[in-house]
């Protein structure tokens, strides 16, 4: 891996790694933690998101190819990720669905909107939270569909009906800080109304601080993961994670739909992201695929550091032969 790829994607990992010794040593507690995660979460990320978005400019691309090509590495990940849970483990349909979250589900925000933002600046942004618009909406209503199923199929509860189910996931996304935050900017853009000024100025100063307290956070949250039993599972869905679910949205958005390199490039980087917290807290609510979540999320997290760079690297040569 080229020093200069490794200079920009290593602070990424370090800041992550000092707030995970901060938390482990004892020297911040896990509460501060919490709170830091509460304040990435609710406040500063939402501003980032709205900031950026309101006054995006997308010029002629469309979005569609983009979604197209990344939800495709989703959901061909998320397939295999759950038929070697259930078929090769012999686990039940709940642990698949885990499975299928911690291979397909990428931590976009906490560790995508740093990356992206470390190595491809303000413009690589543009395409990723065109992924991140649509990610947390579409994610959030497959999961708990699924899910609601594969309890039902595992006979440890009754699916409910369609139109509770969808009341209630909509009743979550309304209330969600990175929906609102789309919605607004949406809305922001339509008016017309520009971003300037004391306004600018203050958004600026709170988004400043969403990455690398985003990172910390993160770093800070890893103590509750760590390494458990269930080692080959977790193994397996690493790979899926880093490796097969990357690959397949870089051949489908550079080959299939042609997008320009710097959006290949972004969602590319994107999909080798470590595996989102949202695996374990749907393996917790359901009651199954504890230590898998937890193993992938670890996993993940700590190999990232040298993966992420590697396709860093990979997407800037193809881009360059183009």
């Amino acid at each position: 891996m080229p020093l200069e790829i490794l200079a920009i994607v290593l602070p990424v990992f370090i800041l992550i790694g000092i707030g995970y010794a901060a938390a482990r040593s004892g020297l911040l507690s896990q509460t501060i933690g919490e709170s830091l995660g509460e304040y990435v979460y609710l406040v500063a990320i939402p501003v980032l998101i709205f900031k950026t978005m309101a006054v995006v400019q997308l010029g002629d691309q469309n979005p569609w190819g983009l979604w197209a090509a990344y939800f495709t590495g989703v959901a061909v990940t998320w397939v295999l990720a759950n038929l070697i849970i259930r078929k090769g483990f012999g686990r039940e349909a709940r642990a698949g669905v885990v499975g299928g979250i911690s291979a397909g589900f990428a931590n976009t925000v906490m560790v995508g909107l740093p990356l992206i933002s470390s190595v491809y600046g303000d413009d690589g942004l543009v395409p990723l939270l065109i992924i991140v618009s649509v990610h947390l909406p579409v994610m959030t209503v497959v999961i708990s569909v699924l899910m609601e199923r594969a309890a039902a199929l595992d006979g440890v509860s009754q699916a409910p009906p369609p139109r509770e189910m969808l009341l209630r996931i909509g009743r979550n996304l309304a209330v969600n800080p990175i929906v609102i935050a789309i919605v607004c900017a949406v809305a922001w853009r339509l008016a017309g109304w520009p971003i300037q000024g004391v306004l600018k100025d203050v958004l600026d100063r709170i988004a400043a601080t969403a990455l690398p307290v985003a990172l910390l956070s993160l770093g800070m949250s890893m103590v509750l993961y760590g390494i458990r039993g269930n080692l080959l599972p977790g193994l397996c869905l690493s790979l899926l994670k880093l490796i097969v679910m990357p690959a397949i949205v870089y051949a489908v958005s550079a080959h299939v739909f042609q997008l320009p390199p710097l959006w290949v490039a972004v969602a590319t980087v994107t999909a080798a992201c470590p595996t989102g917290i949202n695996a374990y807290i749907f393996a917790n609510r359901y009651g199954t695929g504890h230590a898998m979540s937890a193993n992938s999320i670890s996993m993940t997290t700590l190999a990232a550091v040298i993966s992420s760079g590697l396709w860093i690297m990979t997407v800037s040569n193809q881009a360059s032969g183009m």
